[in-house]
């Protein structure tokens, strides 16, 4: 199934499979619930087909969280160590038992595909980070995925770890979209994502990974998460990155980044 969120004549409204669900129906009610339970109401709960001027919004209400998982595929160890003044935190992150887990953004600060995303004023050195993110209900289980694109400062970052939430986390920092795919966990193995960033209408980059490179798996990153947190509507988990630019790459104003991770596309311009 897909869940998306729509903007219709000034009312967010959510739909499934291009079917309008009813207007009280919001994405923390429907995590409030296990999965099997989310799935029957989106089945049985009458519907209509969602008009031509709806407008495709991030897939989050103002009321979950989007966290991230860092060091998570080696390329992001390696990237992490070569950037750092602090390298052997990396190094020793990626081999412990316990992730990296940091809050990224709100749900009202989270940008949607088509939706412009930025660079801090204060960095010289700024990337996008596509990821895998799951869709995380009340219980910690994971009914599905959408794609996330985590801004990242690595100048900032690679001065001092300790910088990693100023690196992380400011306006234009976080998209995520541009739907949910409802899955069970398993199935997010293997998926492929790209990502392409174009300037001047040219490719300047392009990366390719799987999630099957991932060090670590998807439950246990949602089971850390919510090991001692509760989220009483639902969480997004982005879940790290395999793809990294290289050193002397730098966004700019106007680049257009594209992130795919199986049917799903998420596209951001650079403010």
């Amino acid at each position: 199934m897909l869940l998306q969120r729509n903007l219709i004549d000034g009312t967010f409204v959510w739909s499934v499979d291009g079917r309008q669900l009813a207007r009280d129906t919001d994405l923390s009610k429907l995590l409030g619930q296990s999965r099997q339970a989310m799935l029957r109401q989106l089945a049985e709960e009458p519907s209509d087909p969602l008009p031509t001027n709806a407008v495709v919004q991030a897939p989050v209400d103002r009321n979950q969280e989007v966290w991230g998982s860092g060091v998570t595929y080696m390329r992001s160890r390696e990237a992490r160590e070569s950037e750092s003044a602090a390298a052997d935190v990396y190094g020793a992150v990626y081999d412990a038992a316990r992730p990296e887990i940091f809050f990224k953004a709100q749900g009202w600060r989270t940008r949607g595909s088509g939706e412009e995303v930025r660079i801090r004023r204060d960095s010289e050195w700024n990337v996008p980070e596509p990821e895998l993110t799951l869709v995380v209900n009340t219980e910690g289980k994971i009914v599905g995925y959408t794609v996330g694109n985590d801004m990242s400062s690595r100048d900032i970052e690679g001065a001092n770890p300790l910088y990693l939430p100023q690196a992380k986390t400011y306006n234009g920092s976080c998209a995520v979209g541009p739907a949910i795919i409802l899955c069970e966990a398993d199935e997010l193995v293997g998926l492929e994502i790209d990502m392409s960033i174009e300037r001047d209408g040219a490719a300047v980059f392009k990366g390719r990974t799987s999630t099957s490179n991932m060090k670590r798996t998807f439950p246990e990153l949602a089971e850390y998460l919510c090991r001692e947190l509760d989220f009483p509507a639902g969480v997004l988990l982005m879940t790290g990155t395999g793809i990294v630019p290289p050193d002397e790459f730098t966004l700019q104003s106007c680049d257009v980044i594209t992130i795919r991770i199986g049917d799903l596309s998420l596209v951001n311009t650079v403010e």
